[in-house]
């Protein structure tokens, strides 16, 4: 049976860990080359012989996407060993919830420049690869955090996760003429991140998931599967939409 992604070639960024890693299995399994990007070296490699054990096929580049340089390298080093850029998953995050001031200048700077920085060099350094071939699609992971104000998170998470939300809508419609569709996943309470501070606890989870309608945390592989619609060609007349991976959260 062929795959959702047959012949297609993947970018991950933060594809060693968590949300990433889970999208990066469930993409190779649909037929995808997948690329995984991300800082974490010990990991990375983890990832791709998981995904070779699956016979599925992986390739490991360490990425900062803070890093324009860096950028620029791996779509280098994506383009030579497989010829084509045909999906970028803009995954890499931190979490805004490790910081008790929500001024905190240093954590204004990191989460802007890894949740915003990290997608808009993405995009930037990928969409005229995908232009040059006819097309593409983009998914840039947002968050709830991006539709709506929160009291227990810093400042900038709100923000960063707002500015993809709306830069998303921003690079669909620009380069919807070029057949590049580009869309956002809007993560609920999902599983901690690696960065996660107060949302770890698990006394202040049990308080988030009372306003969840579906009762449940959101698991990686909820996300992953939607990431999976986006980027096939399932969602070929879909660009500049939100999809809410959330229980009902945002609707309640």
């Amino acid at each position: 049976m062929a795959g959702r992604l047959d012949g297609k070639v993947a970018i991950i960024t933060g594809g060693a860990f968590g949300m990433g890693a889970e999208t990066a299995k469930i993409f190779a399994a649909e037929g995808a080359k997948v690329v995984i990007a991300d800082i974490l070296e010990e990991e990375g490699p983890k990832r791709v012989a998981e995904i070779e054990a699956a016979s599925g096929e992986a390739r490991y580049w360490k990425l900062d996407v803070t890093q324009d340089s860096e950028w620029a390298a791996l779509v280098q080093n994506a383009q030579g060993a497989f010829g084509q850029i045909d999906i970028l998953v803009n995954n890499a995050g931190v979490s805004g919830s490790a910081y008790d001031d929500p001024f905190d200048d240093a954590g204004w700077r990191l989460l802007m420049a890894v949740n915003v920085d990290g997608v808009f060099l993405g995009m930037k350094h990928v969409i005229p690869v995908m232009a040059g071939k006819g097309g593409g699609s983009i998914v840039n992971l947002s968050s709830i955090s991006g539709n709506t104000g929160q009291s227990n998170i810093h400042h900038g998470y709100n923000a960063s996760k707002g500015a993809v939300r709306t830069i998303t809508k921003s690079a669909a419609v620009r380069h919807a003429p070029e057949n590049i569709r580009v869309n956002s996943v809007h993560p609920g309470l999902m599983p901690p991140m690696r960065t996660s501070g107060a949302t770890a606890d698990p006394v202040v989870r049990a308080k988030m998931l009372k306003r969840v309608p579906l009762g449940r945390n959101g698991t990686a592989e909820d996300v992953a599967k939607a990431c999976l619609f986006l980027a096939s060609d399932d969602a070929s007349y879909i660009t500049g939409s939100e999809l809410h991976v959330d229980g009902g959260l945002l609707a309640s």
